[in-house]
């Protein structure tokens, strides 16, 4: 496990044996899984709605970091 980012209260995390698509999983009141090609909500569980458009909006501006990360664990 790679937490990749802190913002917002919320903690952005890639998982080093995880699998495809490519995808952040992120932690705060609740708990969210975001696709990083498409940005589409793949699960919540609890996260609110607004968190959740925060979150997006963090992986769109740090998209390439979160790329990299994914290809440096999983090609």
């Amino acid at each position: 496990m790679v937490t990749v980012l802190k913002a917002h209260g919320l903690r952005f995390v890639i998982y080093t044996a995880d699998h495809e698509p490519p995808h952040v999983h992120v932690y705060g009141d609740g708990e969210a899984r975001i696709d990083l090609v498409s940005l589409k909500v793949l699960t919540q569980g609890g996260l609110p709605d607004r968190d959740v458009r925060r979150a997006v909006s963090v992986i769109e501006e740090n998209r390439q970091l979160f790329r990299d990360i994914w290809r440096k664990y999983h090609g």
